[in-house]
């Protein structure tokens, strides 16, 4: 079961909030793998399966990237609906399935929240700049700036911008892959970080953004349908709904995990008020000014990020960039309604205690609950199943990827090459070389990224990533849109100013592994492991068949807790001070956007008043009339 105390609880926070933004990252690497030896065959075989239809796909797109357009914005061709589920693709991923789903498996109503704040942005999204950015850009984060703003000026920061942000998620996706494909099926982990890697190059390289736009589709519509299935299962043995949700409240393991949450505060709650109190706020959210600062991150954080950005530059009119960010939400929303029962049934038909022992973030709660719905692990069809998401998650995490490597070759080959250093005098072909060859070399980067970073806790690095898209993009992309007096000098300033208080204040957050905090919490873990072996040693001997099988998971879970607690202070014996020099936390929150999106934003506008910006101010009606119309959108080269 989870131990109480704050340093283990942030440990699988962070786990399950890892595989939420970036898909599965665990703090611990498990040995538990989740597909038996005899039923491997099935997983292997699925994941060729779908990779062979990927690598179709990326073959017959190949056939139409013969010019730039085609490369970074599959030739403006990619319609309203099928955009929408592209990018519902880049969220309906292992992050959404795998990472929201195990936190609602963990933490019950919290868990859901980060649901919640996705779908709220993608309502900024629709309303502020699915349109507006259609209008104005042309593959890029730094080509909206590049408008009205100085363009050299405007390309370089701009690009440097969206080559930190993206490299920084990009490192955590690899790990991803990595860990998860390791997880289940006990493939090594740089063999499964090259796999990732060579097929990803093979997105990229070949297909470009056609093929990255149509794999994302194909994923989406698979997640969406392993999802229903699962949901359906689970409305047949449970019920539906209100019957659904008794059952929870009513699970005996579902209380006695919120009783160890809750500690001492629970030995006056009955065992139906513990049920209850699963499906309540404030299990994992304490203190509410964090919990605001997370929800700005995630919000601000959506029209930031760069994979994001490009995808509203496929469509081929304003209306349609509309109409896929409607799509979109209906299909995220009603993705989001399915892994509450996802996550739910996970707690009730998994076991809690068992989905820890997989991850201790909770990212295997959804391929268990899969498992479990088709028979369990010795069954055909129990394994076929978990095959399948496992799959899908995979080829989940190779899209993302691909799609965070297309917008770093756009910053690199188009935002720097062609248009700073050879300022936009470069044909077609060169254009298109240079963008193939630029995502050969990152690609390659990437996957040499992902395997230094092997056994990393990377959880700061999502927390840095989102803090860093709110705080610097954001408001630059915003206030370059919808500000008369935005220009050049509140863009730098803006970026600059954002960008060093997401990070400054990350590095010295709760996110940061502090010696001393888990020193103490493993002598913790350690002096109370005898008294917990006694407790259970007695449920052994119960004639309670169910107590004796939660015994034994108990049992194994404190073996491993007490082997981590060991390593722990081994590894940080001589340690006392964070990577910064700190012995403790110095900024309370996890997330800075509280404090540094407003500073984005406040940067933005004195470096605006303070500069003195003609071009800008010129360019401005142009603009508007332009963001409302979409008059020659795409052409965007100005002298």
């Amino acid at each position: 079961m989870i131990p109480a105390s704050a340093e283990m609880s942030r440990r699988i926070m962070f786990g399950g909030l890892l595989a939420m933004v970036s898909v599965t990252v665990v703090a611990v690497p498990t040995s538990v793998v989740a597909v038996p030896e005899p039923h491997r065959w099935l997983t292997f075989t699925l994941f060729a399966a779908i990779v062979g239809l990927s690598m179709m796909v990326t073959h017959l797109a190949a056939k139409r990237v013969k010019t730039p357009d085609d490369f970074y914005t599959a030739g403006r061709s990619i319609s309203g609906m099928q955009n929408g589920w592209a990018i519902a693709g880049d969220y309906l991923s292992a992050a959404s399935f795998l990472g929201v789903t195990g936190l609602i498996s963990l933490w019950g109503f919290d868990g859901f929240m980060y649901s919640v704040g996705w779908l709220l942005a993608y309502l900024v999204v629709l309303l502020l700049i699915a349109e507006p950015c259609r209008n104005i850009g042309k593959y890029t984060l730094a080509d909206i700036l590049a408008y009205r703003n100085d363009p050299r000026t405007s390309r370089i920061i701009g690009a440097l911008s969206v080559m930190i942000v993206s490299t920084i998620y990009l490192v955590a996706q690899m790990v991803a892959g990595g860990v998860l494909v390791k997880a289940l099926v006990g493939i090594n982990y740089e063999v499964s970080v090259i796999a990732v890697g060579l097929v990803m190059l093979a997105y990229v390289v070949l297909g470009g953004m056609v093929a990255t736009t149509w794999v994302q589709i194909v994923k989406a519509v698979l997640l969406m349908g392993v999802s229903l299935i699962m949901v359906l299962l689970l409305w047949h043995e449970y019920g539906f709904f209100g019957d659904f949700f008794a059952e929870v409240a009513g699970n005996a393991r579902v209380q006695n995990h919120v009783a160890t949450i809750l500690g001492h505060s629970a030995s006056d709650m009955s065992p139906a008020a513990l049920g209850q109190r699963f499906l309540e706020p404030g299990l994992l959210f304490e203190n509410p000014l964090d919990q605001i600062s997370l929800a700005l991150a995630l919000v601000f954080g959506i029209i930031g990020l760069p994979h994001i950005l490009m995808r509203f530059f496929t469509v081929p009119t304003a209306r349609a960039a509309r109409t896929s960010v409607a799509w979109a939400m209906a299909i995220i929303g009603s993705f989001y309604v399915l892994t509450i029962f996802l996550g739910l049934g996970a707690a009730m038909k998994v076991g809690i205690s068992t989905i820890i022992d997989h991850d201790a973030g909770g990212n295997m709660a959804a391929p268990l609950l899969a498992q479990a719905l088709g028979g369990g692990a010795e069954s055909m069809l129990g394994n076929f199943m978990l095959a399948l998401v496992a799959a899908a998650a995979f080829s989940t995490i190779v899209a993302v990827v691909a799609a965070l490597v297309l917008a770093v070759t756009s910053a690199l080959a188009h935002d720097l090459y062609a248009g700073v250093w050879r300022q936009g005098k470069l044909d077609t072909k060169s254009q298109v070389r240079a963008a193939r060859l630029t995502a050969i070399v990152f690609g390659v980067l990437a996957i040499f990224l992902g395997m230094a970073a092997k056994g990393q806790n990377v959880a700061h690095l999502v927390a840095l990533a989102f803090a860093l898209a709110a705080s610097a993009n954001c408001p630059c992309v915003l206030l370059t849109l919808f500000w008369r007096r935005c220009n050049t000098g509140g863009i730098v300033a803006g970026m600059v100013v954002g960008s060093v208080f997401a990070i400054g204040l990350v590095l010295v957050s709760p996110n940061m592994s502090y010696p001393l905090a888990i020193k103490a919490e493993a002598e913790r873990v350690l002096l109370e492991a005898p008294g917990k072996l006694r407790r259970i040693e007695a449920d052994l001997a119960s004639e309670n068949g169910d107590t004796v099988i939660e015994a034994k998971r108990a049992r194994a879970t404190l073996g491993k807790a007490v082997m981590q607690a060991k390593s722990d202070l081994a590894r940080y014996r001589n340690d006392r001070t964070s990577i910064v020099g700190l012995e403790e936390p110095l900024f309370k929150w996890r997330n800075p956007a509280l404090i540094s999106l407003p500073l984005g934003f406040l940067a933005v506008i004195l470096g605006s008043l303070v500069y003195h910006d003609p071009r800008a101010l010129k360019i401005w009606d142009e603009l508007y009339v332009r963001r409302h119309t979409g008059i020659l959108a795409g052409r965007l080269e100005r002298r």
